[in-house]
């Protein structure tokens, strides 16, 4: 499913940095709390902000919440206002749903109520989460700086049972492969002829753009 509108409820700390993040890679994206002024001070990284209360369907309905393809429900430290905002959002038929969760309790119970992801801000960063919204096939990274990065990327289907010389990677998308990870076991400098195989790992480094563009290949 290719996403390409997001709404992030909660603008605290990790929702701002999870909305910003996507904002910044071009991305539409709704904020939304309950709170006025968290609204106005997230305002400038996203496209649009709102205030409404999440755990009233009617105000989910009026902010044409059914239009998003993604819902990240980042609500702070309200954990009633959390499960109930994605239970209603489970009704209303949003395709997938991602949760902050206080603790594994917490998370257990909105996986229940219809959470397609969990997240546990003490593990996943919100720079991390929204890295991984954009590139589906990246599994892991390194920031080296603002711009590069290594990422550990799954391989494109269309790629699988060609050598790294045929795909030229480099040429094509500006990033070079710097391991292969096979069943547990690391090629460190993977030589031109190596073949790739359907469950390989790339170890990849470039510019995050350039990542972001090769790892969403199909």
């Amino acid at each position: 499913m290719t996403i390409k509108q997001y709404a992030v409820i909660g603008l605290g700390r990790f929702g701002v940095s999870v909305a910003r993040k996507l904002y910044e890679a071009g991305i539409e994206v709704l904020g939304i709390d309950i709170n006025e002024e968290k609204v106005e001070d997230a305002e400038p990284y996203v496209t649009h902000a709102v205030v409404a209360d999440t755990t009233e369907e009617k105000a989910l309905n009026s902010i044409g919440i059914r239009n998003f393809d993604c819902v990240i429900v980042a609500i702070g430290i309200d954990m009633q206002s959390s499960i109930l905002t994605v239970s209603l959002l489970k009704e209303i038929g949003i395709k997938k749903i991602i949760a902050k969760a206080l603790g594994k309790r917490h998370g257990q119970v909105l996986e229940k109520v219809g959470a397609d992801w969990v997240i546990y801000p003490e593990r996943d960063m919100g720079e991390r989460v929204a890295n991984q919204l954009l590139s589906p096939n990246m599994l892991n990274y390194i920031e080296l700086s603002k711009e590069y990065s290594i990422e550990e990327i799954m391989i494109p289907s269309k790629m699988v049972g060609q050598s790294l010389r045929d795909l030229d990677i480099r040429s094509k998308y500006n990033v070079s492969v710097i391991a292969i990870v096979r069943d547990g076991n690391i090629t460190i400098l993977p030589s031109p002829d190596q073949i790739i195989e359907e469950s390989d790992l790339l170890v990849m480094i470039g510019h995050r753009k350039d990542l972001t563009i090769f790892s969403s290949v199909e």
